[in-house]
Protein backbone atom coordinates (compact mmCIF):
# COMPACT_ATOMS: atom_id res chain seq x y z
CA UNK A 1 0.00 0.00 0.00
CA UNK A 2 1.57 3.51 -1.04
CA UNK A 3 1.35 6.88 1.49
CA UNK A 4 -2.17 8.22 -0.70
CA UNK A 5 -3.90 4.93 0.20
CA UNK A 6 -2.72 5.09 3.75
CA UNK A 7 -3.68 8.99 4.00
CA UNK A 8 -6.94 7.80 1.95
CA UNK A 9 -8.12 4.91 4.23
CA UNK A 10 -7.57 7.36 6.97
CA UNK A 11 -9.95 9.87 6.18
CA UNK A 12 -12.13 7.78 5.71
CA UNK A 13 -11.92 6.35 9.13
CA UNK A 14 -12.11 9.98 10.26
CA UNK A 15 -15.33 10.66 8.11
CA UNK A 16 -17.33 7.91 9.58
CA UNK A 17 -16.58 8.70 12.98
CA UNK A 18 -17.41 12.16 12.51
CA UNK A 19 -20.57 12.34 10.13
CA UNK A 20 -22.74 10.40 11.87
CA UNK A 21 -22.30 11.74 15.16
CA UNK A 22 -23.26 15.49 14.02
CA UNK A 23 -27.08 16.11 15.75
CA UNK A 24 -28.91 16.87 12.30
CA UNK A 25 -27.87 13.04 10.66
CA UNK A 26 -27.32 11.18 13.67
CA UNK A 27 -31.31 12.05 14.52
CA UNK A 28 -32.34 11.00 11.31
CA UNK A 29 -30.33 7.74 11.55
CA UNK A 30 -31.73 6.92 15.44
CA UNK A 31 -35.33 7.87 13.89
CA UNK A 32 -35.30 4.80 11.58
CA UNK A 33 -33.51 2.76 13.68
CA UNK A 34 -33.66 3.76 17.27
CA UNK A 35 -31.30 4.77 19.83
CA UNK A 36 -30.24 1.29 20.30
CA UNK A 37 -29.70 0.13 16.90
CA UNK A 38 -27.43 3.36 16.06
CA UNK A 39 -25.34 2.49 19.07
CA UNK A 40 -24.79 -1.00 17.70
CA UNK A 41 -24.36 0.32 14.02
CA UNK A 42 -21.62 2.59 15.35
CA UNK A 43 -20.09 0.63 17.13
CA UNK A 44 -20.00 -2.17 14.39
CA UNK A 45 -18.55 0.75 11.80
CA UNK A 46 -16.02 1.90 14.51
CA UNK A 47 -14.91 -1.20 14.76
CA UNK A 48 -14.59 -2.02 11.21
CA UNK A 49 -12.85 1.26 10.13
CA UNK A 50 -10.48 0.79 12.99
CA UNK A 51 -9.47 -2.76 12.19
CA UNK A 52 -9.28 -1.44 8.51
CA UNK A 53 -7.19 1.58 9.93
CA UNK A 54 -4.39 -1.05 11.71
CA UNK A 55 -4.56 -3.19 8.60
CA UNK A 56 -3.34 -0.24 6.30
CA UNK A 57 -0.34 1.15 8.49
CA UNK A 58 0.37 -2.58 8.74
CA UNK A 59 1.15 -2.31 4.92
CA UNK A 60 2.56 0.95 4.34
CA UNK A 61 5.89 1.89 3.62
CA UNK A 62 8.05 0.73 6.36
CA UNK A 63 10.29 3.85 7.63
CA UNK A 64 11.86 2.99 11.21
CA UNK A 65 12.10 5.66 13.75
CA UNK A 66 13.10 4.40 16.43
CA UNK A 67 13.92 0.14 17.35
CA UNK A 68 11.42 -1.77 19.74
CA UNK A 69 12.76 -2.79 22.99
CA UNK A 70 11.67 -5.63 25.23
CA UNK A 71 10.66 -3.14 28.23
CA UNK A 72 8.52 -1.62 25.28
CA UNK A 73 5.93 -5.25 25.36
CA UNK A 74 6.13 -5.44 29.43
CA UNK A 75 4.70 -1.91 29.54
CA UNK A 76 2.00 -2.15 26.98
CA UNK A 77 0.99 -5.55 28.77
CA UNK A 78 0.35 -3.39 31.92
CA UNK A 79 -1.17 -0.60 30.80
CA UNK A 80 -3.23 -3.36 28.57
CA UNK A 81 -4.73 -4.97 31.22
CA UNK A 82 -5.17 -1.32 33.14
CA UNK A 83 -7.54 -0.04 29.80
CA UNK A 84 -9.40 -3.47 29.50
CA UNK A 85 -10.21 -3.01 33.57
CA UNK A 86 -11.22 0.57 32.27
CA UNK A 87 -13.90 -0.70 30.25
CA UNK A 88 -14.67 -3.42 31.63
CA UNK A 89 -15.19 -1.27 34.48
CA UNK A 90 -16.96 1.50 32.71
CA UNK A 91 -19.40 0.37 30.15
CA UNK A 92 -22.92 0.40 30.58
CA UNK A 93 -22.94 2.68 33.57
CA UNK A 94 -25.10 5.82 34.28
CA UNK A 95 -22.42 9.01 32.68
CA UNK A 96 -24.55 11.69 31.76
CA UNK A 97 -20.79 13.32 30.39
CA UNK A 98 -20.19 10.89 28.29
CA UNK A 99 -21.54 10.19 24.22
CA UNK A 100 -21.99 6.14 25.44
CA UNK A 101 -23.86 6.64 29.10
CA UNK A 102 -26.68 4.26 29.76
CA UNK A 103 -29.56 5.33 31.84
CA UNK A 104 -28.14 8.13 33.01
CA UNK A 105 -31.10 9.23 34.57
CA UNK A 106 -29.79 6.90 37.58
CA UNK A 107 -26.61 8.85 38.06
CA UNK A 108 -25.71 9.99 41.43
CA UNK A 109 -23.25 12.47 41.83
CA UNK A 110 -22.65 11.72 45.27
CA UNK A 111 -21.48 7.80 43.93
CA UNK A 112 -19.95 8.62 40.48
CA UNK A 113 -17.68 5.86 40.11
CA UNK A 114 -15.41 5.99 37.67
CA UNK A 115 -16.75 8.87 36.71
CA UNK A 116 -15.18 10.54 38.95
CA UNK A 117 -11.71 10.10 38.35
CA UNK A 118 -12.39 9.83 34.26
CA UNK A 119 -15.32 11.80 32.40
CA UNK A 120 -15.24 9.85 29.64
CA UNK A 121 -13.55 6.59 30.71
CA UNK A 122 -13.59 5.21 27.13
CA UNK A 123 -11.73 7.86 25.71
CA UNK A 124 -9.21 7.29 28.42
CA UNK A 125 -8.96 4.12 27.46
CA UNK A 126 -8.84 4.84 24.07
CA UNK A 127 -6.06 7.13 24.50
CA UNK A 128 -3.71 4.93 26.98
CA UNK A 129 -4.15 2.33 23.66
CA UNK A 130 -3.14 3.92 21.41
CA UNK A 131 -0.36 6.02 23.45
CA UNK A 132 0.93 2.35 24.50
CA UNK A 133 1.07 0.89 21.41
CA UNK A 134 3.34 3.75 20.15
CA UNK A 135 6.19 2.47 22.13
CA UNK A 136 6.73 -0.90 20.44
CA UNK A 137 6.06 0.21 16.35
CA UNK A 138 8.39 2.91 15.69
CA UNK A 139 8.24 3.23 12.24
CA UNK A 140 6.52 5.99 10.95
CA UNK A 141 3.10 4.69 9.63
CA UNK A 142 2.17 3.17 13.21
CA UNK A 143 3.48 6.81 14.66
CA UNK A 144 0.96 8.56 12.69
CA UNK A 145 -1.73 6.11 13.47
CA UNK A 146 -1.38 5.78 17.23
CA UNK A 147 -0.24 8.78 17.38
CA UNK A 148 -3.06 10.39 15.60
CA UNK A 149 -5.48 8.02 17.24
CA UNK A 150 -4.66 8.97 20.50
CA UNK A 151 -4.65 13.14 20.19
CA UNK A 152 -7.95 12.19 18.35
CA UNK A 153 -9.63 10.80 22.28
CA UNK A 154 -7.86 13.57 24.08
CA UNK A 155 -9.50 16.35 21.55
CA UNK A 156 -12.94 14.47 21.88
CA UNK A 157 -12.71 14.61 25.57
CA UNK A 158 -13.37 18.67 24.99
CA UNK A 159 -15.63 17.84 21.62
CA UNK A 160 -17.83 15.92 24.11
CA UNK A 161 -17.82 18.17 26.84
CA UNK A 162 -19.19 21.40 24.14
CA UNK A 163 -21.85 19.38 22.93
CA UNK A 164 -23.06 17.85 26.47
CA UNK A 165 -22.84 21.53 28.14
CA UNK A 166 -24.80 22.65 25.10
CA UNK A 167 -27.41 19.84 25.56
CA UNK A 168 -27.71 20.42 29.09
CA UNK A 169 -27.48 23.95 29.38
CA UNK A 170 -24.42 25.67 30.94
CA UNK A 171 -25.79 25.87 34.57
CA UNK A 172 -26.98 22.06 34.82
CA UNK A 173 -23.28 20.62 33.60
CA UNK A 174 -21.35 23.00 35.93
CA UNK A 175 -23.16 21.84 38.74
CA UNK A 176 -23.60 18.38 38.18
CA UNK A 177 -19.54 18.66 36.78
CA UNK A 178 -18.70 20.56 40.11
CA UNK A 179 -20.79 17.53 42.56
CA UNK A 180 -19.01 14.87 41.11
CA UNK A 181 -15.65 16.74 41.68
CA UNK A 182 -16.82 17.04 45.41
CA UNK A 183 -17.82 13.25 45.88
CA UNK A 184 -15.41 10.84 47.46
CA UNK A 185 -12.75 9.23 44.09
CA UNK A 186 -13.63 5.89 46.54
CA UNK A 187 -16.86 5.11 47.95
CA UNK A 188 -18.34 1.87 48.51
CA UNK A 189 -19.65 -0.36 45.40
CA UNK A 190 -23.30 -0.63 44.87
CA UNK A 191 -23.08 -4.21 44.42
CA UNK A 192 -19.23 -5.61 44.99
CA UNK A 193 -20.85 -9.00 42.55
CA UNK A 194 -21.28 -6.46 39.74
CA UNK A 195 -17.70 -4.84 40.63
CA UNK A 196 -16.08 -8.64 40.89
CA UNK A 197 -17.63 -9.76 37.64
CA UNK A 198 -16.86 -6.73 35.45
CA UNK A 199 -13.12 -7.16 37.00
CA UNK A 200 -13.04 -10.73 35.86
CA UNK A 201 -14.56 -9.76 32.54
CA UNK A 202 -11.44 -7.54 31.77
CA UNK A 203 -9.09 -9.80 33.26
CA UNK A 204 -10.16 -12.33 30.75
CA UNK A 205 -10.43 -9.58 27.29
CA UNK A 206 -7.22 -9.04 28.21
CA UNK A 207 -6.32 -12.36 28.25
CA UNK A 208 -8.01 -12.96 24.76
CA UNK A 209 -6.43 -9.37 23.01
CA UNK A 210 -2.73 -11.83 23.88
CA UNK A 211 -4.04 -14.94 22.82
CA UNK A 212 -6.20 -13.77 19.50
CA UNK A 213 -3.05 -10.86 18.29
CA UNK A 214 -0.99 -12.99 16.31
CA UNK A 215 -4.38 -13.93 14.33
CA UNK A 216 -5.82 -10.55 14.33
CA UNK A 217 -3.20 -8.43 14.21
CA UNK A 218 -0.49 -10.85 12.43
CA UNK A 219 1.95 -10.08 15.48
CA UNK A 220 2.38 -12.06 18.42
CA UNK A 221 2.25 -9.58 21.66
CA UNK A 222 4.30 -11.86 23.45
Amino acid sequence: MTWTGFAFVFGVFFLTHSVPVRPAIKSRITARIGPRGFTVAYSILSLGMLALLIWSAGRAPYLQLWAQMPWHRHAVHLGMLVTCLIVAISLGRPNPFSFGGARNSEFDPARPGIVRIFRHPVLVALALWAGLHLLPNGDLAHVLLFGVLAGFAIAGRALINRRKRRQMGDGAWTELNAAVAQAPIFTRAASWAELAFRIVVGVAVFAALLILHPYVIGVSAL
